[in-house]
């Protein structure tokens, strides 16, 4: 048994801070730069392990020096890799983040990877139905449908991460297959053809996932599950870099599916572990462990996590 299974995307990133965004034919002197690994699952899965949950990555890398790179840094944080095949001779995913420095705001220039698509028959079996929760962000298409048709038959909950990535080719069957959706407003005003995030999150739940969460950036997350519609403000921090927030806020917000938390509470705590992350450089560099998330959530005198037990407070 392990707690999370997650298909999707492995990266690497190479992030840069920057005095501003560079214009045309312009040289700019990088103010801090750092190397580290991405993906919206994988970085799921590391906020996951540094939460002390036991998580499993499948997909695929090339047999490059980005994809030793992002095995290694997986490994070290403790998320099983042994499903993350290696394609010898593809090169393997990889990013240039440029940070502003005056906002943390980030532009990403992504190198399509050129390893073969992860196929349904490649998935182990027992991997999925092993789980507890699995986790998807629509890349590995056929292989992601595949996984969240077995989840649905194991009673594995299937969360999905639908970013802008995931508006490329039909994603309406995977989610069909989904029970928690957690887009990007990006995704979803494409998706559903409105600015709107609330006639959004009703265009979303029509295909049938039981919580839709909409993540807004710096105005927060507007969601629905169970007939509440609900929105909950991003906590301020000092915003040093918000690459990989997204990601994170999945990982927390499964952290709270397997506490059984209620809904705000679980959404509270994710929107903290992701506004802590957003004070480092970098999608991981900022990750909180569950203590330091408990202690900055009671810092801010959260009625959900006031005491020192194992869950923070009140279940």
């Amino acid at each position: 048994m392990v707690d999370v299974v997650g298909l999707g995307c492995c990266c690497f990133d190479l992030l840069g801070v920057v005095p501003h965004m560079p214009g045309p034919d312009e040289e700019l002197r990088m103010l801090e730069t750092r190397q580290q690994g991405g993906g919206e699952v994988a970085t799921a899965l590391v906020t996951l392990a540094r939460l002390g949950c036991s998580v499993a990555c499948a997909g695929k890398v090339g047999d490059d020096a980005f994809g030793n790179s992002i095995r290694r840094e997986l490994d070290r944080y403790g998320v099983d890799t042994r499903n993350l095949m290696v394609e010898p001779g593809a090169l393997s995913q990889a990013s240039v983040v440029l940070v502003d420095r005056s906002t943390g705001q980030r532009s990403i220039l992504a190198c399509v990877p050129t390893f073969s698509e992860l196929l349904p028959s490649q998935l182990p079996p027992g991997l999925i139905e092993q789980a507890r929760v699995l986790h998807l962000d629509g890349v590995h298409r056929a292989a992601a449908l595949a996984a969240a048709g077995r989840a649905r038959r194991a009673g594995v909950p299937v969360v999905l991460d639908a970013d802008v990535l995931a508006l490329e080719g039909d994603i309406s069957e995977v989610l069909r297959r989904t029970d928690v959706l957690i887009a990007s407003l990006a995704f979803a005003g494409s998706f559903a053809k409105t600015e709107d995030p609330d006639r959004a999150i009703d265009r979303l739940l029509d295909y049938g996932p039981s919580v839709v969460v909409v993540t807004l950036g710096e105005q927060g997350c507007r969601g629905q599950a169970e007939g509440q519609r609900f929105h909950h403000p991003a906590f301020p921090v000092e915003v040093v870099d918000t690459t990989g927030a997204g990601d994170v806020f999945h990982g927390a917000y499964i952290y709270g599916m397997l506490q059984r938390w209620e809904l705000m509470k679980t959404v509270e705590f994710a929107s903290a572990v992701a506004a802590i992350k957003c004070t480092r450089l970098g999608g991981r560099t900022g990750i909180p462990d569950r203590q330091q998330a408990l202690r900055f959530l009671r810092e801010r005198n959260s009625s959900y996590f006031q005491t020192d037990g194992p869950e923070g407070g009140q279940p």
